[in-house]
């Protein structure tokens, strides 16, 4: 009778043991998940301060291994990290492990538009690897909001200045000076101990800085045009210039050309001058004007929006077409790569236009225009509200638009009326 009871009582655990194995399978098969946003940074640990190991790509698949706070452990691509929760969409419920802490939580992942929220521990020590993290300044230089020469500026950070690295991608470092984060070149940076060369003391003259080199003589076209600080047409302007006033031109870039007129140092539209004077008529009042009435109608770019030449939205269109199938890569602008927002600023600069560097900075150039009323050449803007715009592409007609996907499609060509991008739309800014 014993022997039959234990035998009985194995087969009983046996039951129930077959039985728990069968449901952890079934909860481990239904804990996957897919990135729903257009890029996902896969971390190393927990945190968002933690090295990226990998780029995700929009509805990619990952396999939950356990979740822990706001974040989960993943494997994707044969490489475990950690996500956060709200960049996935998860399928079937995952339990938490309570025995892990995370110090940082990333309230935004877009490409080039981070911001993170660090709760640092008032008791933590200095060690050897914070203090390999302090470094110090090389020069005075811009601190960059994204890892790019074309980003914008944050603040100025001076030479000698101790900043504490968070991060490292490719040639750029992600610092931190006071509370304010951002990107510096990784040459810009010493380490503490380490002391900046000083310039050898020989003859003064070989360290004055080399003058630029004038490479014409043009004359201003129209009767009053802006010289301004910087080769735009909302930057400060440094002086007006009258019809015929003799310039020196030291370079020609992009429809700007800078120059030097009456001691004062500036940038001018191209189209505003020319080789020659122009000829000019007096009126009963003694005012001058351009002779030639086609001129009379010439004027520079004003901040004031306005009608978009016919065909030059097609033209940008073109251009950016020619850009498919060009790498994504996380913070570039171009040449050979690019990401979202770096871009739409490269087809346009190309044309003369300059942008604002991040998806949501666009979305403050040029006008507003309807979705009824998209023209080739218009930039939409993608998010889950105008105030969280995390993406931005090129509209090329007929409901599609030419863009810098994620890592995994680069530059190509999707539909607005469905899917994604149909669920995300957020608006459209005519800058042409």
């Amino acid at each position: 009778m014993k022997k039959k009871n234990y035998i009985k009582n194995i087969l009983v655990v046996a039951t129930l043991g077959i039985a728990i194995l069968f449901f952890i399978n079934i909860s481990l098969a239904a804990n996957t998940a897919k990135v729903n946003v257009e890029t996902a940074n896969l971390r190393e640990s927990a945190d968002s301060n933690s090295k990226i190991l990998e780029q995700l790509s929009l509805n990619e698949e990952v396999e939950i291994l356990e979740k822990t706070g706001d974040w989960y452990k993943v494997e994707a691509r044969n490489i475990t990290g950690f996500l956060r929760q709200d960049l996935l969409t998860v399928n079937g419920e995952v339990t938490e492990d309570n025995n892990t802490e995370t110090t940082t939580t990333e309230t935004t992942n877009t490409e080039g538009e981070q911001t993170t929220n660090q709760n640092q521990d008032a008791n933590t020590t200095d060690t050897e690897e914070n203090k390999e993290n302090v470094k110090k300044v090389t020069e005075n230089t811009k601190l960059k909001i994204v890892p790019s020469i074309n980003a914008t500026d944050i603040i100025e950070v001076k030479q000698d200045e101790q900043v504490t690295i968070i991060e490292t991608m490719n040639d750029w470092v992600c610092i931190q000076v006071g509370t304010t984060k951002g990107w510096i070149r990784g040459d810009k940076l010493k380490s503490v101990e380490e002391k900046t060369e000083e310039p050898t003391k020989t003859n003064p003259e070989e360290n004055k800085p080399v003058a630029e080199t004038v490479i014409k003589t043009a004359y201003v076209s129209e009767t009053t045009v802006n010289l301004r600080k910087e080769a735009n047409t909302t930057s400060e302007v440094v002086a007006k210039l009258s019809l015929n006033t003799k310039v020196d031109v030291y370079s020609e870039e992009n429809g700007w050309s800078k120059v030097k007129a009456n001691d004062k140092e500036g940038y001018v539209s191209t189209s505003l001058l020319s080789n020659k004077k122009k000829e000019v008529e007096t009126t009963s009042r003694g005012a001058t004007t351009p002779r030639k009435k086609e001129t009379e109608t010439k004027k520079e770019e004003t901040n004031t929006p306005t009608a978009p030449v016919s065909g030059k939205g097609s033209t940008v269109v073109e251009t950016a077409k020619k850009y498919i199938g060009y790498p994504y890569v996380y913070g570039a602008s171009g040449p050979s790569s690019f990401d979202c927002s770096g871009f739409t600023s490269y087809v346009f600069k190309l044309h003369g236009v300059t942008l604002s560097r991040t998806a949501k900075g666009q979305y403050k150039n040029g006008t507003a225009v309807s979705r009824s009323n998209l023209q080739p050449g218009d930039l939409i803007m993608f998010g889950p509200s105008a105030s969280g715009i995390n993406h931005v592409g090129i509209y090329i007609g007929g409901g599609q638009i030419v863009h810098a996907a994620n890592k995994t499609r680069g530059v190509t060509i999707d539909t607005i009326n469905s899917g994604y991008y149909n669920k995300n739309y957020v608006g459209a800014r005519r800058v042409i």
